[in-house]
């Protein structure tokens, strides 16, 4: 995702002046130090019947800054807004997060996700812009796991309470994304803290080599790596090895509960956000 910065008033006077001096659009992005598509964005959104003026943007910014304060409506163009950002595939999280960057729209992600289903109900298309597309909720009885059980394993209910914390670094999780028709697809490690990343291909869901790729992901972190959660796919059956080569303490999240794994569910799903839509799958 791009980075975008708030434009303050005095760029916007500094914009108006290189403006007229007859730079481009690009040039002046670089001159005020900011991404081409802020000041692309800025021309758009600002301009009045007049054109694009600085005081004038200025006072359009700060009027939809104040939109939502203490509870009150979004204006229909705040709405279109978020609604724009929803149809180029960002989560309602990355919406929210990038109007908050941006310092136009103060909106939680559990706002937008209501005004997405209200959408839907009212016949709307914004819904097939959610990453997750599940027609029912999956039904499992008592929560049993049904792939077998990982000789071993470590429940998550042992595991320090100061994982849960978030104050060190060196608490990863872990799972893979598997490619289509089942050739390929990619080990996933994501950091609890830093929310940092790391992914490498696997030829398949094997465990021999989820193993070795898991070991060499996080070899080079080896001093960071204090304890790892992994899903309980039989492919990380070879834990034991894994614990043994990192010196690390590796525990399994309970069946069907992606949310003990938030971070590197969500890293997943952008993975497969970013990737061809028929390059991985669940």
């Amino acid at each position: 995702m791009k980075q975008y910065k708030q434009l303050t008033s005095g760029q916007r006077y500094q914009i108006y002046g290189l403006k007229q001096a007859g730079l481009n659009q690009t040039r002046i992005a670089q001159k005020i130090g900011v991404d081409k598509s802020t000041i692309s964005r800025e021309f758009r959104r600002n301009k009045g019947q007049r054109g694009w003026r600085p005081k004038q943007a200025q006072s359009l910014r700060d009027e939809r800054k104040q939109t939502c304060i203490n509870g009150k409506q979004f204006s229909s163009d705040s709405w279109a807004e978020v609604e724009r950002l929803i149809r180029e595939d960002l989560s309602p999280e990355q919406a929210a997060n990038r109007l908050k960057l941006e310092g136009e729209l103060q909106i939680s992600h559990e706002a937008i996700y209501r005004h997405v289903y209200a959408d839907k109900r009212d016949g709307g298309d914004l819904c097939q812009h959610l990453r997750s597309q599940k027609p029912r909720r999956k039904r499992y009885a008592s929560g049993q796991e049904r792939r077998g059980t990982i000789k071993n394993r470590v429940s998550i209910d042992e595991r320090p309470e100061i994982v849960d914390q978030k104050t060190r670094m060196g608490d990863w999780e872990g799972d893979t994304v598997i490619g289509k028709n089942h050739k390929g697809g990619l080990v996933t490690l994501a950091e609890r803290k830093s929310r940092y990343v790391l992914a490498g291909h696997i030829r398949s869901k094997h465990a021999e080599g989820v193993t070795a790729m898991t070991t060499s992901l996080l070899s080079p972190h080896k001093d960071k790596c204090h304890t790892i959660t992994f899903d309980n796919g039989k492919e990380f059956a070879g834990h034991e090895r894994i614990a043994a080569e990192l010196q690390t303490a590796i525990y399994f999240a309970h069946p069907y509960r992606s949310w003990e794994r938030g971070l590197n569910e969500n890293s997943n799903g952008l993975l497969r956000n970013t990737s061809q839509p028929t390059d991985f799958k669940k």
